[in-house]
């Protein structure tokens, strides 16, 4: 008898088979690997198309965000909805994420210690649905897809790699509500993105 009859999981190997969102949400549970659960609300994970052609990871939830439980919905995710319309998109046809899933108290930068309890996640999340683009919204996500530290004014406008992935770095919508100047800079970063998700580069 031949294996003709096997369904085709069964001639698989487990690492071969691509996890989905709903088994690494699972997988992260009501997380408490690191001291950031003390002080949340709600837990962010993302949310979006699991087939999304682009992916927007961001550094972590932040106020309005741990209160909903959805990532980018205060007022830098409002600027975000404005960037994604422009693109062209709704926001339910992309994938929203970040590098860390619970609020730093004070809206601090994560620890070193919390990345790496956190981040591994991220990693799963890209690989799942292996998008065509990402955009890097700042320096610490750039930073921490890129393996660098140089800021966002060195390395933006410039296609790098996460494994495999076309990656462009360009400035978080909170710093553009900081500085709106640098809008016309983003724009530019947006049009090379939405170029890689056409195949065009």
């Amino acid at each position: 008898m031949g294996l003709e009859w096997l369904p085709l999981q069964a001639l698989q190997h487990p690492q071969d088979i691509p996890e989905t969102l709903e088994q690494i949400r699972a997988d992260l549970g009501e997380c408490v690997r690191c001291r950031l659960h003390a002080d949340r609300t709600h837990l962010v994970f993302g949310e979006g198309s699991p087939a999304a052609k682009v992916v927007l990871v961001g550094e972590g939830p932040g106020q309005e965000e741990d209160r909903l439980g959805r990532p980018f919905v205060g007022a830098a995710g409002k600027l975000l909805d404005l960037i994604i319309a422009a693109m062209g998109r709704r926001r339910h046809e992309i994938y929203i994420c970040n590098v860390i899933k619970c609020r730093p108290p004070g809206n601090r930068n994560p620890h070193p210690d919390e990345i790496q309890e956190c981040g591994p996640f991220l990693r799963r999340q890209l690989r799942a649905i292996r998008p065509k683009a990402i955009l890097a919204l700042g320096s610490f996500a750039a930073q921490f897809l890129l393996s660098s530290q140089q800021p966002i004014s060195k390395i933006r406008n410039r296609v790098h790699q996460f494994e495999g992935i076309p990656v462009v770095p360009t400035y978080h919508p909170a710093y553009l509500l900081r500085n709106p100047i640098q809008k016309r800079q983003v724009w530019e970063d947006v049009q090379l993105l939405l170029s890689l998700a056409r195949g065009k580069n």
